[in-house]
């Protein structure tokens, strides 16, 4: 099948429905038992089984309970660091008293890339009492959004792979997700490479992004990209390699680019590119932030120098990263899972960045999954020291995208990698709300 677009009408990010259900539906919200690893656990927390949802936080000096997931240790896309990035997140403000002296609890799970795990996951925050869940990463969207839309559980800050974190009444995003960075990286793209050539995971989710991509091209002289597919959790990729260096190669007045984006499987991707590009020394590569980041460029040994990378934060250098980088050096314990140039373990520190003003907004009042929802409905504004233009989320004024009516941060920032090190390639945030508007007309 590779080389060949399927014909498709748009749709955003879907996660796969249950075979059970006719496509287009939505599953009802289903009740996932406790694990008796759980059961036990909840006798040691000092919150957690038997509780109303959503309701830990209280008032006064109760703890306010917040999950984190993300999978690990599958054989697809991993993001250990955004768990862990949130563990050290609470201790270092329950190291300075809490938020207005609630100490912050944070449970976490392994989403597994799994429906069922997924489904869990969300199942255990409700039971648990969670107030939100923050920072988290899941193709599953409807398989977690329905137990947490069920008890009323906002979803803060999630990754931004599939189009239910920007159409749930209870998501609040805060960036524009795989979709802002395809068509951001398309932008960036149209007016520095000649043929373009995608190679992208054969799944639901990777079947959204050749139209995303294609969506900035036109903005150039592009009309479309050439999409070549290969397994999600492919093991190598010699085949797709040969195929997108004789695509790109295709106009030869004009040098072309192959853009993988196969999350963790990049690298992989990368070994076979290194060895075949020999032959096509004219070929750039391009990505986005989660397939490249600066640890997978350190490995390379130069195999990305002239790369186009499209990110929604500053580079990892940036002076608006230091408070972070401060609390992962202090607050972390050497925890090596926590990579502060990965855009997952970026979003999380954005994400309880979020939380904390919201439980600040609070005072003293109840702190619960109403009260936050409420306070961000309303329209309350929160800044993240540059790291995004200021967040709200008023639920009667959202103004975003056809297909994404909660995506409110539609900025990118465009980048290169130069000597081994990921640097501006324009300096400041670049808007793709236009770009993808054009995409779900």
């Amino acid at each position: 099948m590779t080389g060949t677009r399927r014909t498709r009408l748009f749709l955003p990010v879907r996660n796969r429905p249950d075979r059970s259900t006719v496509r287009g539906t939505r599953p009802r919200a289903r009740s996932v038992a406790l694990s008796a690893g759980a059961l036990a656990a909840c006798a040691s927390l000092a919150v957690g089984c038997g509780v109303v949802p959503g309701t830990t936080g209280g008032s006064g000096d109760d703890p306010v309970t917040v999950m984190t997931w993300a999978p690990e240790q599958t054989a697809a896309t991993n993001e250990p660091g955004m768990p862990a990035m949130a563990k050290a997140y609470a201790r270092w403000v329950n190291s300075q008293g809490g938020i207005n002296g609630r100490r912050l609890n944070v449970l976490t799970c392994n989403e597994k890339n799994d429906t069922v795990a997924a489904a869990k996951c969300a199942q255990r925050a409700v039971d648990e009492g969670a107030v939100a869940v923050v920072g988290s990463y899941s193709q599953h969207g409807r398989s977690y959004l329905s137990p947490l839309e069920a008890a009323g559980i906002p979803y803060i800050g999630g990754y931004g792979l599939t189009d239910d974190e920007f159409t749930s009444p209870l998501s609040f995003p805060v960036n524009g997700g795989q979709p802002a960075l395809l068509a951001g990286l398309g932008e960036q793209l149209a007016k520095s490479c000649g043929p373009v050539v995608l190679v992208r995971p054969d799944s639901v989710v990777g079947d959204t992004m050749p139209v995303l991509l294609d969506a900035g091209l036109r903005t150039g002289p592009h009309a479309t990209s050439t999409d070549e597919l290969a397994a999600e959790d492919a093991t190598q990729y010699e085949e797709q390699t040969r195929k997108a260096l004789r695509q790109a190669t295709a106009d030869p007045a004009r040098k072309g680019c192959v853009v993988p984006s196969l999350g963790d499987r990049t690298d992989t991707f990368m070994d076979s590119f290194r060895r075949a590009r020999e032959d096509y020394p004219g070929v750039r590569t391009a990505g986005v932030l989660g397939s490249i980041d600066q640890s997978l460029i350190d490995r390379s040994g130069g195999t990305y120098d002239g790369t186009y990378v499209t990110g929604w934060y500053p580079e990892e250098n940036d002076k608006r990263w230091n408070t972070m980088n401060k609390v992962i050096r202090k607050h972390a314990f050497g925890d090596n899972r926590i990579d502060p140039a990965d855009p997952g373990v970026q979003t999380t520190w954005i994400a309880y960045t979020v939380l904390k003003a919201v439980v600040e907004e609070l005072g003293d009042g109840e702190v619960s999954a109403r009260t936050v929802r409420r306070t961000l409905d309303q329209g309350m504004k929160v800044t993240t020291g540059g790291l995004t233009p200021p967040l709200s989320w008023p639920f009667d004024d959202l103004v975003a995208p056809g297909g994404f009516a909660r995506l409110v941060n539609a900025n990118v920032t465009f980048q290169v990698v130069r000597k081994g090190r990921l640097v501006a390639a324009r300096k400041g945030f670049v808007s793709v709300l236009k770009t993808l508007e054009n995409a779900t007309s």
